[in-house]
């Protein structure tokens, strides 16, 4: 029986190439798999048509946004997942809801590699080979661009010396990565990391320079997740959507980063987030509302270290399913709503309001009706500083 390979497909040329470059240099069959993760373009009939215009004996095609929106997207909203307190995931997050696909696909159709079409240098290489390994641990891994020295003028010159059904001679000067939480930019002239970004590099954002009327917006939230705007209800996907749209007209969420990659260099990289930007502010801002001190305060070392796991690739590792139990223990109570105001190029939290808040107005009021017994401070206050004050008699008795 002929070896499969399943290879994740995006339609573009490099994967396009790698059917028959793979194909040739391991005798096996190739079965693509296209997962849409909300990163527009092509319809997946279109990709799946030219993936067997291009040799693939099978191609699989997934719609999956929902599914990221809902499994991916608010668990790290749930975390504020900001890497390097900047970047919300964008890409790491949609890698292994792809993988867990290339892994049904493999099942599915009695494959023994799983490929993909990342370089030596990057972060996914590590998301996806990890990934893969951790859910199929039977599965081998290969790279065409990496193993096979599938360079970009190879990939031109075998689609044209088989005339493949692709595009061969446009040329974007950037890698983009782009799905329904943000979109990524590298190389081309971002790598010299004095040169600013020029228009071209964005597009989920307006220019914040010149921005319309401010758009006032109420996010309504059940147990961490957006359930509402303004009112009507939503899926995460429609809340992620909607917000890419306002937030992103308003020029909110662009981020200029050089990176702390996993492989142990650093990168420059342009992000786009217009929706995971607002959503965050707002979440972070009713877990301040409704979350208990001590509680949030060790909220914020698990949301880190869950944010790092996830950059890293360790979505499905034992650290980060229990760190998920703590973090889904902690919005039972995040319940509620926040109006903000976008403009800009900010998402300005202006209200808050939840029936379950622990902000005590009668307790924060200076004014009449105040509830807080203001006597009992001096008595706090001696007792919350002893300790420190016991070192200072004892350094001072040391003449230190």
């Amino acid at each position: 029986m002929t070896e499969r390979i399943v290879l994740a497909y995006s339609g573009g040329l490099d994967t396009s190439v790698a059917i028959g470059w793979i194909a040739e240099a391991t005798g096996a069959e190739v079965i693509a798999v296209a997962v849409d993760v909300g990163q527009g373009g092509e319809s997946l009939e279109t990709i799946r048509q030219r993936a067997l215009g291009c040799g693939a004996v099978e191609a699989y095609v997934a719609d999956a946004r929902e599914e990221f929106a809902t499994d991916y997207c608010m668990p790290a909203l749930k975390t504020n997942a900001l890497y390097m307190d900047a970047y919300p995931l964008v890409s790491a997050l949609s890698r292994p809801v792809i993988v867990k696909h290339l892994v049904a696909a493999a099942r599915q159709f009695g494959a023994t590699t799983v490929s993909h079409g990342c370089t030596g240098k990057g972060n996914d290489q590590v998301r996806f080979e990890v990934g893969i390994q951790t859910l199929g641990p039977d599965l081998k891994c290969i790279a065409p661009v990496r193993d096979l020295a599938l360079t970009r003028d190879k990939a031109i010159a075998f689609a044209e010396e088989k005339g493949l059904p692709i595009e061969t001679t446009k040329k974007n000067p950037f890698s983009i990565d782009q799905n329904v939480w943000g979109r990524a930019v590298e190389t081309g002239f971002l790598e010299d990391i004095w040169n600013a970004p020029t228009k071209d590099v964005y597009d989920y954002t307006e220019s914040p320079e010149f921005p319309p009327a401010a758009d006032e917006v109420i996010i309504s939230f059940k147990e961490g997740i957006p359930v509402a705007i303004d009112g009507n209800t939503v899926t995460p996907l429609q809340a992620i959507e909607e917000l890419n749209r306002r937030a992103g007209a308003q020029g909110i969420g662009r981020i200029d980063i050089v990176e702390d990659r996993l492989v142990g260099i650093k990168s420059r990289e342009i992000y786009e987030a217009p929706g995971a930007m607002a959503l965050i502010a707002a979440h972070r801002e009713l877990e301040n509302v409704t979350i208990e001190r001590e509680q949030a305060r060790f909220k914020k070392t698990v949301d880190q270290r869950w944010t790092e796991l996830v950059y890293d690739g360790q979505w499905f590792s034992p650290l980060k399913r229990s760190l998920d139990t703590f973090v889904d223990d902690t919005q039972k109570y995040v319940t509620g709503d926040i109006r903000m105001d976008l403009h800009g190029g900010r998402a300005t939290v202006t209200g808050r309001r939840s029936d379950v808040a622990l902000y005590d107005f009668n307790l924060a009021t200076y004014d009449s009706g105040d509830t807080f017994d203001q006597s009992m401070a001096r008595g706090f206050i001696e007792i919350f500083g002893l300790s420190s004050k016991v070192a200072s008699s004892r350094d001072q008795r040391a003449g230190a």
